[in-house]
Protein backbone atom coordinates (compact mmCIF):
# COMPACT_ATOMS: atom_id res chain seq x y z
CA UNK A 1 0.00 0.00 0.00
CA UNK A 2 2.85 2.39 0.82
CA UNK A 3 4.42 1.74 -2.58
CA UNK A 4 1.15 2.43 -4.41
CA UNK A 5 0.56 5.54 -2.29
CA UNK A 6 4.04 6.83 -3.19
CA UNK A 7 3.36 6.35 -6.91
CA UNK A 8 -0.14 7.83 -6.74
CA UNK A 9 1.12 10.97 -4.98
CA UNK A 10 3.62 11.91 -7.72
CA UNK A 11 1.10 13.65 -9.96
CA UNK A 12 1.85 11.54 -13.03
CA UNK A 13 -0.26 12.06 -16.15
CA UNK A 14 -1.46 8.48 -15.81
CA UNK A 15 -4.19 6.41 -14.24
CA UNK A 16 -2.54 4.76 -11.25
CA UNK A 17 -4.39 1.49 -10.78
CA UNK A 18 -3.95 -0.97 -7.91
CA UNK A 19 -4.62 -4.69 -7.80
CA UNK A 20 -7.37 -6.09 -5.58
CA UNK A 21 -8.99 -9.44 -5.00
CA UNK A 22 -12.74 -9.80 -4.85
CA UNK A 23 -12.83 -8.56 -1.26
CA UNK A 24 -14.19 -5.28 0.06
CA UNK A 25 -11.20 -5.04 2.41
CA UNK A 26 -8.87 -5.06 -0.60
CA UNK A 27 -10.90 -2.32 -2.27
CA UNK A 28 -10.73 -0.29 0.95
CA UNK A 29 -6.93 -0.61 0.82
CA UNK A 30 -6.93 0.70 -2.76
CA UNK A 31 -9.01 3.68 -1.64
CA UNK A 32 -6.56 4.44 1.19
CA UNK A 33 -3.62 4.26 -1.24
CA UNK A 34 -4.94 7.13 -3.35
CA UNK A 35 -5.01 5.12 -6.59
CA UNK A 36 -7.58 6.24 -9.18
CA UNK A 37 -8.51 2.78 -10.33
CA UNK A 38 -8.79 -0.79 -9.17
CA UNK A 39 -7.71 -3.85 -11.11
CA UNK A 40 -10.33 -6.20 -9.65
CA UNK A 41 -9.23 -9.82 -10.19
CA UNK A 42 -11.80 -12.59 -9.73
CA UNK A 43 -11.21 -16.22 -10.85
CA UNK A 44 -13.52 -17.75 -13.47
CA UNK A 45 -12.03 -21.17 -14.20
CA UNK A 46 -13.54 -24.13 -12.36
CA UNK A 47 -10.13 -25.21 -11.06
CA UNK A 48 -9.66 -21.81 -9.40
CA UNK A 49 -13.25 -21.48 -8.21
CA UNK A 50 -13.41 -24.96 -6.70
CA UNK A 51 -9.83 -25.61 -5.59
CA UNK A 52 -8.64 -22.13 -4.59
CA UNK A 53 -11.77 -20.19 -3.62
CA UNK A 54 -13.81 -23.24 -2.59
CA UNK A 55 -16.94 -21.53 -3.86
CA UNK A 56 -19.59 -22.05 -6.53
CA UNK A 57 -20.06 -20.23 -9.83
CA UNK A 58 -23.14 -18.45 -8.44
CA UNK A 59 -21.13 -17.20 -5.49
CA UNK A 60 -18.48 -15.84 -7.88
CA UNK A 61 -21.18 -13.95 -9.82
CA UNK A 62 -22.51 -12.46 -6.58
CA UNK A 63 -19.00 -11.42 -5.45
CA UNK A 64 -18.38 -9.81 -8.85
CA UNK A 65 -21.55 -7.74 -8.71
CA UNK A 66 -21.03 -6.67 -5.09
CA UNK A 67 -17.36 -5.71 -5.47
CA UNK A 68 -17.79 -3.77 -8.72
CA UNK A 69 -20.77 -1.91 -7.23
CA UNK A 70 -18.81 -1.12 -4.05
CA UNK A 71 -15.77 0.16 -5.96
CA UNK A 72 -17.87 2.35 -8.28
CA UNK A 73 -19.85 3.78 -5.35
CA UNK A 74 -16.51 4.92 -3.89
CA UNK A 75 -15.39 6.64 -7.08
CA UNK A 76 -12.90 4.15 -8.45
CA UNK A 77 -12.31 3.31 -12.11
CA UNK A 78 -12.89 -0.44 -12.32
CA UNK A 79 -11.09 -2.86 -14.59
CA UNK A 80 -12.67 -6.26 -14.04
CA UNK A 81 -10.27 -9.09 -14.74
CA UNK A 82 -11.23 -12.72 -15.04
CA UNK A 83 -8.37 -14.73 -13.58
CA UNK A 84 -7.51 -17.88 -15.56
CA UNK A 85 -10.04 -16.82 -18.20
CA UNK A 86 -8.35 -18.88 -20.91
CA UNK A 87 -9.14 -22.11 -19.01
CA UNK A 88 -12.69 -21.01 -18.22
CA UNK A 89 -16.01 -22.09 -19.69
CA UNK A 90 -16.76 -19.42 -22.30
CA UNK A 91 -20.41 -19.03 -21.38
CA UNK A 92 -19.62 -18.59 -17.70
CA UNK A 93 -16.87 -16.10 -18.55
CA UNK A 94 -19.43 -14.02 -20.46
CA UNK A 95 -21.89 -14.24 -17.55
CA UNK A 96 -19.23 -13.00 -15.13
CA UNK A 97 -18.32 -10.08 -17.38
CA UNK A 98 -22.01 -9.27 -17.92
CA UNK A 99 -22.54 -9.12 -14.15
CA UNK A 100 -19.59 -6.76 -13.83
CA UNK A 101 -20.61 -4.53 -16.73
CA UNK A 102 -24.15 -4.26 -15.36
CA UNK A 103 -22.67 -3.15 -12.03
CA UNK A 104 -20.66 -0.42 -13.75
CA UNK A 105 -17.25 -1.90 -14.70
CA UNK A 106 -15.28 0.44 -16.99
CA UNK A 107 -13.06 -2.20 -18.64
CA UNK A 108 -12.90 -5.98 -18.75
CA UNK A 109 -9.86 -8.21 -19.09
CA UNK A 110 -9.70 -11.97 -19.77
CA UNK A 111 -6.38 -12.97 -18.19
CA UNK A 112 -4.18 -15.65 -19.74
CA UNK A 113 -2.94 -16.49 -16.27
CA UNK A 114 -0.87 -19.57 -17.16
CA UNK A 115 0.12 -18.47 -20.66
CA UNK A 116 -1.68 -21.14 -22.68
CA UNK A 117 -3.09 -18.93 -25.43
CA UNK A 118 -1.81 -19.11 -28.98
CA UNK A 119 -2.09 -16.12 -31.33
CA UNK A 120 -4.99 -17.61 -33.27
CA UNK A 121 -6.88 -18.51 -30.07
CA UNK A 122 -6.17 -15.05 -28.67
CA UNK A 123 -7.62 -13.42 -31.78
CA UNK A 124 -10.77 -15.59 -31.64
CA UNK A 125 -11.28 -14.98 -27.91
CA UNK A 126 -11.05 -11.20 -28.15
CA UNK A 127 -13.11 -11.10 -31.34
CA UNK A 128 -15.92 -12.97 -29.61
CA UNK A 129 -15.80 -10.78 -26.50
CA UNK A 130 -15.67 -7.66 -28.69
CA UNK A 131 -19.02 -8.68 -30.21
CA UNK A 132 -20.60 -9.11 -26.77
CA UNK A 133 -19.32 -6.05 -24.91
CA UNK A 134 -19.04 -2.38 -25.87
CA UNK A 135 -16.67 -1.27 -23.08
CA UNK A 136 -12.88 -1.44 -23.64
CA UNK A 137 -11.15 -4.82 -23.54
CA UNK A 138 -7.72 -5.35 -21.98
CA UNK A 139 -5.16 -8.05 -22.67
CA UNK A 140 -3.11 -9.64 -19.88
CA UNK A 141 -0.75 -12.38 -21.09
CA UNK A 142 1.87 -14.51 -19.36
CA UNK A 143 4.92 -15.90 -21.15
CA UNK A 144 4.99 -19.55 -20.08
CA UNK A 145 5.29 -20.68 -23.72
CA UNK A 146 7.10 -17.57 -24.95
CA UNK A 147 3.94 -16.28 -26.65
CA UNK A 148 2.92 -13.37 -24.41
CA UNK A 149 3.90 -10.67 -26.90
CA UNK A 150 2.42 -12.49 -29.90
CA UNK A 151 -0.83 -13.18 -28.01
CA UNK A 152 -1.04 -9.55 -26.87
CA UNK A 153 -0.59 -8.26 -30.42
CA UNK A 154 -3.28 -10.69 -31.64
CA UNK A 155 -5.62 -9.39 -28.94
CA UNK A 156 -5.00 -5.81 -30.04
CA UNK A 157 -5.62 -6.78 -33.66
CA UNK A 158 -8.96 -8.30 -32.59
CA UNK A 159 -10.10 -5.12 -30.85
CA UNK A 160 -8.49 -4.92 -27.41
CA UNK A 161 -7.91 -1.28 -26.42
CA UNK A 162 -5.35 -1.81 -23.67
CA UNK A 163 -2.47 -4.22 -23.11
CA UNK A 164 -0.78 -5.12 -19.83
CA UNK A 165 3.02 -5.07 -20.09
CA UNK A 166 6.08 -5.01 -17.85
CA UNK A 167 9.57 -3.61 -18.42
CA UNK A 168 11.84 -6.46 -19.61
CA UNK A 169 8.84 -8.80 -19.40
CA UNK A 170 9.44 -9.43 -15.68
CA UNK A 171 6.65 -11.13 -13.76
CA UNK A 172 5.51 -14.37 -12.19
CA UNK A 173 7.22 -17.54 -13.50
CA UNK A 174 8.28 -16.86 -17.12
CA UNK A 175 7.01 -13.29 -16.87
CA UNK A 176 4.53 -11.12 -18.77
CA UNK A 177 4.40 -9.41 -22.15
CA UNK A 178 7.43 -7.11 -22.49
CA UNK A 179 6.79 -3.37 -22.76
CA UNK A 180 9.70 -2.73 -25.12
CA UNK A 181 8.73 -5.56 -27.50
CA UNK A 182 5.06 -4.58 -27.68
CA UNK A 183 5.92 -0.89 -28.08
CA UNK A 184 8.40 -1.38 -30.92
CA UNK A 185 6.24 -3.98 -32.69
CA UNK A 186 3.37 -1.49 -32.71
CA UNK A 187 5.58 1.37 -33.83
CA UNK A 188 7.81 -0.37 -36.39
CA UNK A 189 5.71 -3.29 -37.65
CA UNK A 190 2.13 -2.03 -37.33
CA UNK A 191 3.00 1.64 -37.99
CA UNK A 192 0.90 2.65 -34.99
CA UNK A 193 1.44 5.97 -33.27
CA UNK A 194 2.23 5.38 -29.60
CA UNK A 195 2.62 8.02 -26.93
CA UNK A 196 5.92 6.66 -25.60
CA UNK A 197 9.44 8.07 -25.63
CA UNK A 198 10.91 4.91 -27.14
CA UNK A 199 14.42 6.38 -27.10
CA UNK A 200 14.34 5.87 -23.31
CA UNK A 201 13.53 2.15 -23.49
CA UNK A 202 17.14 0.95 -23.30
CA UNK A 203 18.07 3.06 -20.27
CA UNK A 204 14.78 2.20 -18.54
CA UNK A 205 15.43 -1.49 -19.16
CA UNK A 206 18.88 -1.24 -17.58
CA UNK A 207 17.53 0.70 -14.61
CA UNK A 208 14.84 -1.90 -13.91
CA UNK A 209 17.34 -4.74 -14.30
CA UNK A 210 19.70 -3.12 -11.81
CA UNK A 211 17.02 -2.26 -9.24
CA UNK A 212 15.32 -5.67 -9.37
CA UNK A 213 18.50 -7.73 -9.63
CA UNK A 214 17.00 -9.62 -12.59
CA UNK A 215 19.63 -9.84 -15.33
CA UNK A 216 18.73 -9.54 -19.00
CA UNK A 217 19.56 -12.40 -21.33
CA UNK A 218 22.05 -11.17 -23.98
CA UNK A 219 19.77 -12.10 -26.88
CA UNK A 220 16.73 -10.34 -25.40
CA UNK A 221 14.78 -8.62 -28.18
CA UNK A 222 15.04 -4.81 -28.48
CA UNK A 223 17.12 -4.16 -25.33
CA UNK A 224 19.44 -7.17 -24.99
CA UNK A 225 23.22 -6.77 -25.21
CA UNK A 226 23.27 -8.51 -28.58
CA UNK A 227 20.21 -6.82 -30.11
CA UNK A 228 22.38 -4.42 -32.12
CA UNK A 229 25.69 -6.27 -31.89
CA UNK A 230 27.28 -7.71 -35.02
CA UNK A 231 30.17 -10.18 -35.27
CA UNK A 232 29.66 -12.24 -38.43
CA UNK A 233 31.80 -11.03 -41.32
CA UNK A 234 28.91 -11.13 -43.79
CA UNK A 235 26.79 -9.02 -41.45
CA UNK A 236 29.39 -6.45 -40.45
CA UNK A 237 30.42 -5.83 -44.08
CA UNK A 238 26.82 -5.05 -45.03
CA UNK A 239 26.12 -3.08 -41.84
CA UNK A 240 29.01 -0.74 -42.63
CA UNK A 241 27.47 -0.05 -46.04
CA UNK A 242 23.84 0.24 -44.92
CA UNK A 243 22.74 -0.64 -41.35
CA UNK A 244 19.22 -1.53 -42.52
CA UNK A 245 20.63 -4.65 -44.23
CA UNK A 246 20.67 -6.47 -40.88
CA UNK A 247 18.75 -4.17 -38.54
CA UNK A 248 14.95 -3.89 -38.71
CA UNK A 249 15.07 -0.72 -36.61
CA UNK A 250 17.90 1.65 -35.78
CA UNK A 251 19.36 1.30 -32.27
CA UNK A 252 18.81 5.04 -31.71
CA UNK A 253 15.04 4.46 -31.79
CA UNK A 254 15.30 2.70 -28.42
CA UNK A 255 18.31 4.58 -27.06
CA UNK A 256 20.79 1.77 -27.76
CA UNK A 257 24.03 1.77 -29.76
CA UNK A 258 25.34 -0.41 -32.55
CA UNK A 259 28.43 -2.48 -31.82
CA UNK A 260 30.79 -4.39 -34.11
CA UNK A 261 32.73 -6.95 -32.09
CA UNK A 262 35.81 -9.07 -32.80
CA UNK A 263 35.47 -12.85 -32.53
CA UNK A 264 35.73 -16.18 -34.28
CA UNK A 265 33.01 -15.23 -36.78
CA UNK A 266 34.39 -11.77 -37.44
CA UNK A 267 35.31 -10.44 -40.88
CA UNK A 268 38.07 -8.05 -41.87
CA UNK A 269 35.69 -5.14 -42.51
CA UNK A 270 34.37 -5.26 -38.95
CA UNK A 271 37.85 -5.52 -37.49
CA UNK A 272 39.07 -2.58 -39.56
CA UNK A 273 36.09 -0.50 -38.42
CA UNK A 274 36.73 -1.36 -34.75
CA UNK A 275 40.42 -0.56 -35.08
CA UNK A 276 39.55 2.82 -36.58
CA UNK A 277 37.38 3.55 -33.55
CA UNK A 278 40.48 2.89 -31.45
CA UNK A 279 42.50 5.26 -33.61
CA UNK A 280 44.55 2.45 -35.13
CA UNK A 281 45.39 2.36 -38.84
CA UNK A 282 46.68 -0.91 -40.29
CA UNK A 283 47.96 -2.00 -43.69
CA UNK A 284 46.13 -4.81 -45.57
CA UNK A 285 48.90 -7.25 -44.56
CA UNK A 286 48.65 -6.22 -40.91
CA UNK A 287 44.84 -6.52 -41.01
CA UNK A 288 45.18 -10.08 -42.31
CA UNK A 289 47.53 -11.00 -39.46
CA UNK A 290 45.29 -9.34 -36.85
CA UNK A 291 42.29 -11.14 -38.37
CA UNK A 292 44.15 -14.47 -38.18
CA UNK A 293 45.06 -14.01 -34.51
CA UNK A 294 41.53 -12.93 -33.57
CA UNK A 295 40.18 -16.08 -35.27
CA UNK A 296 42.68 -18.29 -33.47
CA UNK A 297 41.78 -16.76 -30.14
CA UNK A 298 38.07 -17.28 -30.81
CA UNK A 299 38.61 -20.86 -31.97
CA UNK A 300 40.22 -21.64 -28.62
CA UNK A 301 36.91 -20.75 -27.01
CA UNK A 302 38.00 -17.37 -25.65
CA UNK A 303 35.69 -14.39 -25.66
CA UNK A 304 37.59 -11.80 -27.72
CA UNK A 305 37.20 -8.39 -26.10
CA UNK A 306 38.18 -4.95 -27.34
CA UNK A 307 41.16 -5.11 -24.98
CA UNK A 308 42.33 -8.30 -26.71
CA UNK A 309 41.96 -6.70 -30.13
CA UNK A 310 43.94 -3.67 -29.02
CA UNK A 311 46.77 -5.85 -27.68
CA UNK A 312 46.87 -7.96 -30.86
CA UNK A 313 46.95 -4.87 -33.08
CA UNK A 314 49.73 -3.27 -31.03
CA UNK A 315 51.86 -6.41 -31.28
CA UNK A 316 51.28 -6.87 -35.03
CA UNK A 317 51.76 -3.23 -36.01
CA UNK A 318 54.51 -2.53 -33.50
CA UNK A 319 52.68 0.31 -31.77
CA UNK A 320 53.98 1.57 -28.42
CA UNK A 321 51.95 0.05 -25.64
CA UNK A 322 50.62 3.23 -24.09
CA UNK A 323 48.15 2.97 -21.24
CA UNK A 324 46.81 6.34 -20.03
CA UNK A 325 45.56 4.88 -16.74
CA UNK A 326 47.70 3.05 -14.20
CA UNK A 327 46.64 1.79 -10.78
CA UNK A 328 49.13 2.83 -8.11
CA UNK A 329 47.25 1.97 -4.95
CA UNK A 330 43.92 0.51 -3.86
CA UNK A 331 42.74 0.16 -0.27
CA UNK A 332 39.45 -1.47 0.60
CA UNK A 333 37.93 -1.53 4.08
CA UNK A 334 34.97 -3.78 4.88
CA UNK A 335 33.46 -5.63 7.82
CA UNK A 336 30.27 -6.37 9.75
CA UNK A 337 30.06 -3.00 11.47
CA UNK A 338 31.40 -0.69 8.76
CA UNK A 339 30.18 0.50 5.38
CA UNK A 340 32.52 -0.87 2.69
CA UNK A 341 34.85 1.90 1.53
CA UNK A 342 37.63 2.04 -1.05
CA UNK A 343 40.39 4.54 -1.69
CA UNK A 344 42.15 4.52 -5.05
CA UNK A 345 45.23 6.30 -6.40
CA UNK A 346 45.58 6.39 -10.19
CA UNK A 347 47.94 7.95 -12.70
CA UNK A 348 46.02 9.35 -15.66
CA UNK A 349 48.13 10.83 -18.46
CA UNK A 350 50.85 11.60 -15.95
CA UNK A 351 48.52 13.25 -13.44
CA UNK A 352 47.79 11.66 -10.09
CA UNK A 353 44.12 11.17 -9.16
CA UNK A 354 42.99 10.10 -5.69
CA UNK A 355 39.38 9.36 -4.74
CA UNK A 356 37.39 7.48 -2.12
CA UNK A 357 33.91 5.97 -2.32
CA UNK A 358 31.57 3.68 -0.44
CA UNK A 359 29.52 0.80 -1.82
CA UNK A 360 27.23 -2.08 -0.96
CA UNK A 361 30.28 -4.34 -0.84
CA UNK A 362 34.05 -4.20 -1.43
CA UNK A 363 33.71 -4.69 -5.22
CA UNK A 364 31.08 -1.96 -5.51
CA UNK A 365 33.17 0.40 -3.39
CA UNK A 366 36.32 -0.20 -5.47
CA UNK A 367 34.50 0.32 -8.78
CA UNK A 368 32.77 3.44 -7.45
CA UNK A 369 36.12 4.91 -6.40
CA UNK A 370 37.66 4.28 -9.84
CA UNK A 371 34.61 5.67 -11.64
CA UNK A 372 34.63 8.75 -9.40
CA UNK A 373 38.30 9.39 -10.15
CA UNK A 374 38.09 8.91 -13.91
CA UNK A 375 34.70 10.49 -14.63
CA UNK A 376 36.00 13.73 -13.15
CA UNK A 377 38.05 14.06 -16.36
CA UNK A 378 36.51 11.53 -18.79
CA UNK A 379 32.75 10.81 -19.26
CA UNK A 380 33.02 7.02 -19.02
CA UNK A 381 29.98 5.02 -17.89
CA UNK A 382 29.77 1.44 -16.65
CA UNK A 383 26.92 -0.14 -18.63
CA UNK A 384 27.22 -3.73 -17.47
CA UNK A 385 29.10 -5.84 -14.93
CA UNK A 386 29.06 -9.63 -14.75
CA UNK A 387 31.12 -12.22 -12.89
CA UNK A 388 31.52 -15.99 -13.10
CA UNK A 389 33.70 -18.55 -11.34
CA UNK A 390 36.10 -20.38 -13.65
CA UNK A 391 37.27 -22.89 -11.05
CA UNK A 392 35.64 -24.33 -7.94
CA UNK A 393 36.48 -23.99 -4.27
CA UNK A 394 37.00 -21.05 -1.95
CA UNK A 395 40.13 -20.07 -3.93
CA UNK A 396 38.22 -20.05 -7.21
CA UNK A 397 39.52 -18.02 -10.11
CA UNK A 398 36.83 -15.58 -11.20
CA UNK A 399 36.27 -13.82 -14.50
CA UNK A 400 34.77 -10.35 -14.42
CA UNK A 401 33.46 -8.79 -17.62
CA UNK A 402 32.53 -5.13 -17.93
CA UNK A 403 31.04 -3.06 -20.68
CA UNK A 404 31.95 0.61 -20.69
CA UNK A 405 30.69 3.52 -22.74
CA UNK A 406 32.20 6.87 -23.62
CA UNK A 407 29.77 8.91 -25.71
CA UNK A 408 29.04 6.69 -28.76
CA UNK A 409 31.84 4.19 -28.16
CA UNK A 410 31.25 0.96 -26.25
CA UNK A 411 34.00 -1.47 -25.28
CA UNK A 412 34.25 -4.73 -23.36
CA UNK A 413 37.04 -5.89 -21.05
CA UNK A 414 37.72 -8.91 -18.86
CA UNK A 415 39.66 -9.31 -15.63
CA UNK A 416 40.68 -12.76 -14.36
CA UNK A 417 42.00 -13.18 -10.80
CA UNK A 418 41.41 -15.26 -7.69
CA UNK A 419 40.58 -11.95 -5.97
CA UNK A 420 37.20 -10.70 -7.23
CA UNK A 421 38.00 -7.10 -6.24
CA UNK A 422 41.24 -7.07 -8.25
CA UNK A 423 39.58 -8.89 -11.17
CA UNK A 424 36.93 -6.15 -11.23
CA UNK A 425 39.52 -3.38 -11.03
CA UNK A 426 41.60 -5.00 -13.78
CA UNK A 427 38.57 -5.19 -16.08
CA UNK A 428 37.55 -1.59 -15.37
CA UNK A 429 41.00 -0.10 -15.95
CA UNK A 430 41.65 -2.22 -19.05
CA UNK A 431 38.40 -1.07 -20.64
CA UNK A 432 38.97 2.55 -19.65
CA UNK A 433 42.42 2.40 -21.22
CA UNK A 434 40.94 1.34 -24.55
CA UNK A 435 38.56 4.29 -24.44
CA UNK A 436 41.25 6.82 -23.51
CA UNK A 437 44.29 5.67 -25.52
CA UNK A 438 45.26 8.09 -28.28
CA UNK A 439 48.11 6.82 -30.46
CA UNK A 440 48.47 10.22 -32.08
CA UNK A 441 49.39 11.96 -28.84
CA UNK A 442 52.20 11.51 -26.42
CA UNK A 443 50.88 10.74 -23.00
CA UNK A 444 49.97 8.01 -20.64
CA UNK A 445 52.48 5.46 -19.44
CA UNK A 446 54.61 3.70 -22.02
CA UNK A 447 55.17 0.08 -21.09
CA UNK A 448 58.69 -1.24 -21.64
CA UNK A 449 59.16 -3.71 -24.46
CA UNK A 450 60.30 -6.30 -21.93
CA UNK A 451 56.90 -6.07 -20.28
CA UNK A 452 55.01 -6.65 -23.51
CA UNK A 453 53.12 -9.92 -23.51
CA UNK A 454 51.91 -11.81 -26.51
CA UNK A 455 48.11 -11.58 -26.78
Amino acid sequence: MEAVRLIASQGFKAEVCSFARGLKSDIDAVLRSGAKGVHLVIPTSDIHIQRKLRKTRDEVLRITEECVTYAKEHGLIVELSAEDATRSDMEFLKRMFSAGVSAGADRICPCDTVGILTPDRSYRLFSELRKEFRIPLSSHCHDDFGLAVANSLAALAAGARQVHVTVNGIGERAGNAALEEIAMALKALYRTKINLKTELLYDTSRLVSRLTGIALQPNKAIVGDNAFTHESGIHTHAILIDPSTYEPISPEMVGARRRLIPGKHAGTHGIVATLKEMGIEATPEQVREIFKQVKELGDRGKRVTDVDLQAIAEAVIGLPKIRPIQLKELTVVTGNMVTPMATVRLIFNGKELTEAATGTGPVDAAINAIRKAITAVEPILLEQYSVKAITGGTDAVVEVEVRLRKEDRVVTAIGVRSDIVMASVEAMISGMNVLTTDYNKQGGTKVDEADRKKP
